[in-house]
């Protein structure tokens, strides 16, 4: 047992991730591979986090093909994560991934009340941001 934080959120990916930029990629879930595509492994140890990929069928002179892409990195459910390392794992993905946007947020919240913070990416940096406590005005302000 230990410190259990629960994570809410995600990042949309613009442009959304190629099937050639992701299909080796360790943030890829095993689950979003039909059962004749083995590039990955069975499951992740080092990486929690997962990109959320979307199969789409387009029409082709030589049939239909499936087209699968990333739009989003996204914490699967995890019933007792610990969330170490939660920070460097967002940073991982957007060092992978050049010339891709991320934007949105992670929500994380501890086992104790006063445990709130977010994973959020500015200027191209995944930066861990805890919330301030501000307190109203002593003359009856709010």
């Amino acid at each position: 047992m230990g410190y259990i934080t629960h994570v809410t959120g995600e990042f949309a990916i613009e442009p959304p991730l190629t099937w050639n930029e992701i299909k080796a990629s360790p943030f890829t879930s095993p689950s979003c591979h039909d059962r004749n595509v083995r590039l990955h492994r069975a499951t992740n140890h080092e990486y929690d986090l997962v990109l959320r990929v979307e199969e789409e069928s387009v029409d082709t002179d030589d049939g239909e093909m499936v087209r699968r892409t990333a739009s989003a990195l996204v914490m699967p459910h995890i019933d007792e994560y610990r969330a170490r390392g939660l920070v460097e794992q967002v940073q991982k993905v957007i060092d992978l991934f050049p010339g891709h946007t991320f934007t949105g947020r992670l929500e994380c919240e501890g086992e104790e009340n006063t445990d709130l913070w977010r994973v959020v990416v500015r200027d191209g940096r995944a930066v861990k941001v805890e919330p301030r406590i501000v307190w109203p005005d002593e003359d009856g302000g709010q």
